[in-house]
């Protein structure tokens, strides 16, 4: 005895939920393709952020407006680091797991700026030396990380750090007017801190996923096709 076909209120409820389904599977492909072309142009952005020359770190007139656009814009400093106030932050870099250590520099412009002078392995925590005397420093402009990272969030109170997060940083040491940013020292070195680290790399796997999207939604809809034959 063969088995009667569905109802056709049952086969049209298929339908629609497929084709619902479908159709949110193509947004989120042509959604990836959108974020690919925004990749593309951060990407672009940064290599010619990249190929200025170094300008002076911004003052506080220019604070208000620093934002993603002047991420990685070399900068250029000077100032007085200030002593016994290092911070540091952990780190997994090429050269294995560690810490960047994060000083403070008073700068000649007035105000305190947040410098990662680079990375020191686990055994050097609290163990290198802060330079004295007038400073020059040449680097890359970096935003703040307020967020802390993956499942790990920053404890100034206990002074464990897992990002650099700026504001946190200048509280927990008392800095007074501080930059919104830090900045990556960029000149390369041979001792500790190793500076020079900076990696500038942009995951973009965005076509990858539209792919995905949309070939989910073109067998979705093959095989409610096939269904309803």
């Amino acid at each position: 005895m063969t088995a009667s076909p569905p109802p056709r209120r049952h086969r049209a409820a298929v339908t629609i939920v497929a084709a619902v389904a479908v159709l949110l599977l193509i947004a989120l492909g042509v959604w990836q393709l959108e974020r690919r072309q925004w990749k593309l142009a951060l990407i672009a952005q940064t290599e010619r952020q990249l190929a200025l020359p170094p300008v002076a770190a911004p003052g506080p007139d220019r604070w208000p407006t620093i934002g993603k656009g002047d991420a990685y814009r070399p900068v250029i400093a000077a100032g007085r680091y200030r002593r016994d106030a290092d911070t540091y932050v952990q780190a997994v870099t090429d050269l294995g797991g560690g810490f960047w250590v994060v000083t403070p520099l008073a700068t000649d412009a007035g105000f305190t700026l947040l410098v990662n002078r680079g990375f020191v392995p686990q055994e050097l925590r609290g163990r290198v030396a802060t330079p004295a005397g007038p400073q020059r420093v040449v680097g890359l402009l970096r935003l703040a990380e307020p967020r802390g990272a993956f499942l790990r969030h920053n404890d100034p109170a206990a002074d464990r750090w897992y990002s650099r997060d700026v504001a946190a940083i200048a509280a927990r040491r008392g800095l007074g007017v501080t930059a919104p940013y830090f900045v990556d020292a960029s000149q390369p070195t041979q001792g500790w801190p190793r500076g020079g680290l900076t990696v500038v790399r942009f995951p973009n796997n965005h076509l990858l996923y539209a792919f995905t999207w949309f070939g989910l939604a073109a067998l979705i809809a093959f095989m409610t096709w096939r269904a309803r034959r």
